[in-house]
């Protein structure tokens, strides 16, 4: 499983719109973190775990938001 450390200041729905490019997978990124629930706002170092991106929420990324394949 993939991680991400907080920087001061993050919150669940910014830290699930970067990873995934939608708010809605702040509840997947909070039922793989039930330790750090109680955060609303994070301080810096917090190792959360990231759970995979659902096809569906990653397919309907915009094309910058895209890995370049080539």
């Amino acid at each position: 499983m993939k991680t991400y450390r907080t920087i001061q200041g993050d919150t669940w729905d910014g830290i699930a719109f970067s990873i995934a490019g939608k708010e809605s997978f702040m509840t997947q990124l909070m039922n793989a973190n039930p330790d750090h629930v109680e955060f609303v706002i994070f301080p810096a170092g917090i190792i959360l775990n990231v759970p995979e991106v659902p096809v569906s929420m990653a397919s309907t990324l915009p094309p910058w938001r895209l890995e370049d394949d080539e």
